[in-house]
């Protein structure tokens, strides 16, 4: 559905509360209402969709990084992309995040904001995080020290210094703590993590600014058998809550997200458009997406 059919849907609703409200004394003089007022920058899911890219097209000297280039993703979904490098993955999220501009196309955050006339720094306030291959950490400070920066993240330098956690806080600490798996490493120094670890402590202090959307560029990339696994059951455990958006070329990691269920959909980008869509069996048995990963 398109944001001039979602707009096209909230004016009918709009005009039915109007006319409702014409004929409110019969009521008490309550106006009825069909649906909640949407106020301005505020994210709206009712229609299901949580992103929407409608034929984005973004060029670098003639060369089209992204092509056309339409996807949809559903509240609490957890999608799966996948593609060849330069198929246009991570030009996709900068687009999604402000850091490079269409050349044409849409880019919505739920029906009603137009992230195409946002500065990233007002993209990742609304609720959309995003973590790069690299895990960027504070390597001097420890893990909860690093949690409770990104807790703090809301704040002004002045008063981030003053601030105290509460105990409600340091409680969403501890719980964070059990979800990365890094409850025992809480006083541990970040640098001296592991690869995997300072990844799930990256993830860990996106999800202190309690994001809408995640957007997780090849997360499990160097990490171990066991650290991947963890990695696939924390997303598990996040979907619904929050829409993940997973840029992977782990086939088995995206195995491990999908449990083979056919209604988990996975992406295939290939010259910066979508190939294919649908199930990971149904892609995997794609002649055209066989042909562009093993170049047959």
């Amino acid at each position: 559905m398109t944001p001039q059919l979602m707009e096209a849907g909230v004016r009918v609703r709009q005009a039915m509360d109007a006319k409702k409200s014409d004929n409110a004394g019969q009521s008490g003089g309550r106006q009825t209402s069909y649906s909640r007022v949407v106020q301005p920058g505020e994210l709206d899911v009712a229609h299901g969709a949580i992103l929407y890219l409608d034929d984005i097209t973004v060029s670098f000297d003639g060369f089209k990084a992204l092509n056309a280039l339409s996807l949809n993703i559903s509240a609490g979904e957890l999608r799966c992309i996948i593609g060849p490098n330069g198929a246009g993955k991570t030009t996709m999220m900068d687009v999604i995040t402000g850091k490079t501009r269409p050349d044409v196309g849409k880019a919505f955050f739920g029906s009603t904001i137009d992230l195409l006339r946002m500065r990233e720094n007002e993209i990742a306030s609304i609720g959309i995080g995003r973590k790069f291959q690299k895990p960027t950490v504070f390597e001097h400070l420890s893990v909860f020290e690093n949690l409770e920066l990104a807790l703090k993240g809301n704040r002004g330098v002045q008063s981030a210094m003053f601030f105290r956690l509460s105990g409600e806080q340091l409680d969403r600490i501890d719980a964070m703590l059990t979800l990365i798996h890094l409850k025992d490493s809480a006083q541990r120094v970040a640098g001296l993590l592991s690869h995997g670890q300072k990844q799930w402590l990256e993830i860990g202090m996106l999800l202190m600014q309690d994001p809408k959307l995640l957007l997780l560029d090849e997360p499990v990339a160097g990490m171990t058998d066991e650290e991947t696994e963890r990695t696939a059951a924390l997303f598990l455990s996040l979907e619904g809550n929050h829409s993940l958006v997973v840029v992977e070329h782990d086939m088995k990691f995206i195995h491990e997200l999908t449990h083979g269920n056919p209604a988990k959909k996975v992406t295939v980008l290939h010259e910066g458009s979508v190939l294919a869509e649908g199930s990971l069996a149904d892609v995997q048995a794609n002649e055209k997406v066989v042909e562009v990963y093993l170049g047959r």
